[in-house]
């Protein structure tokens, strides 16, 4: 399990009206790689607004549509659900997906 990989989570909540939905990691490797059960994802939705916080991917991922991640909907996920892989991240997606992630949490370069 890394950074930037793409896992399809059947039924990650009540709420979602999905019966599967696609998440990337993007919890810190360190994290990924310890005994915590959870890691901290992003949910990809076919639908895009086009804002700073999201970042588009599509079948070059692994994914069969268009897509966008949202940085915004962060969600902590239990490990143990995190079974079906999709894809991952190109190193160029990593970058955006950094950047993106920065902008949703209001954090400085620095």
């Amino acid at each position: 399990m890394r950074r930037g990989e793409l896992y399809r989570v059947r039924r990650p909540s009540s709420r979602d009206p999905k019966k599967s939905r696609v998440f990337v990691i993007v919890s810190r490797q360190i994290l990924i790689d310890s005994r915590f059960s959870t890691v901290i994802c992003a949910p990809v939705y076919t639908t895009s607004k086009g804002l700073s916080t999201q970042v588009a991917v599509g079948i070059d991922e692994g994914l069969k549509h268009d897509s966008s991640i949202h940085c915004d909907e962060l969600i902590s996920l239990p490990k143990n659900m995190l079974t079906d892989y999709v894809g991952n991240l190109p190193t160029e997606k990593l970058y955006l997906l950094e950047r993106a992630l920065k902008i949703a949490l209001q954090l400085n370069n620095e």
